[in-house]
């Protein structure tokens, strides 16, 4: 992991634990294990000021290119869920996709479980979108 540990917005990281919260009431077994395991990553990560945050790590609004041993390639823009739109490329931060990818930089490698098994991916490019997110929002 390129900086040592996840790295995430002040504002954002509040807005993750609403989102991780609310989601317990869902009851789907994939979303579960993923928030799990996002929940448990969280606890170590370096929480920073906006004006702290390094270009290349993964955020809300951040489009990324993830690539997976396996040889497939996926380009999206990381989103809340009310904006989740997979025909656009839009990816809930809550699908297994999104909680696998929050935090990390470009270049770092991650083994994640998708409803397919568990499947090792490399980060490529990190995109910062110039949207500010609204934290007063929850879902």
């Amino acid at each position: 992991m390129k900086y040592g540990n996840l790295i995430i917005e002040k504002r954002e990281y509040v807005l993750l634990k609403k989102l991780m919260n609310l989601s317990k009431y869902y009851k789907d077994v994939t979303l579960g294990k993923s928030i799990k395991k996002l929940s448990s990553e969280i606890e170590s990560a370096k929480i920073c000021d906006e004006k702290d945050m390094p270009n290349d790590v993964i955020r809300f609004n951040s489009t990324i290119t993830v690539v997976s041993e396996k040889g497939w390639s996926k380009k999206f823009t990381l989103v809340t869920p009310s904006e989740s739109d997979v025909k656009e490329g839009k990816i809930s931060l809550l699908t297994p996709m999104g909680s696998a990818v929050i935090g990390y930089a470009e270049g770092d490698a991650i083994i994640w479980e998708f409803p397919s098994g568990e499947q090792n991916l490399m980060i490529g490019k990190v995109e910062q979108g110039n949207r500010k997110l609204n934290v007063s929002m929850v879902l």
